[in-house]
């Protein structure tokens, strides 16, 4: 499969994806409980992406880097209510300045 071909069908799956959310019947998400749980699915597998992503090497293995130093710097500022752009800036400085020190 070409790279176009493999471009199209994930906009075309994205696209699919959105117009189901469209269609999905009102009555699967009213309530309160199905509306607070709809609400925190994004949040959830967002974590969950940066988690995977930070803390996962090649094959699957444990990886214990300058990203996993970045996302302990994160926490502790959005634990401490800061800014988002001073959260975003606070790690990338952890992350650059222990990949300067050699910590890879």
């Amino acid at each position: 499969m070409t790279t176009w071909a493999t471009v199209l069908l994930a906009c075309a799956a994205a696209f699919g994806l959105k117009l189901a959310g469209y269609l999905v019947p009102a009555g699967w998400v009213r309530g309160e409980r199905r509306s607070r749980v709809i609400a925190l699915l994004p949040v959830a597998l967002l974590a969950a992406l940066v988690a995977v992503q930070t803390v996962v090497g090649d094959g699957g293995a444990l990886l214990l880097d300058a990203r996993a130093a970045a996302l302990a710097a994160a926490v502790v500022l959005l634990v401490l209510r800061a800014n988002f752009l001073v959260v975003v800036g606070a790690a990338a400085a952890v992350a650059g300045i222990l990949r300067a020190l050699g910590w890879a």
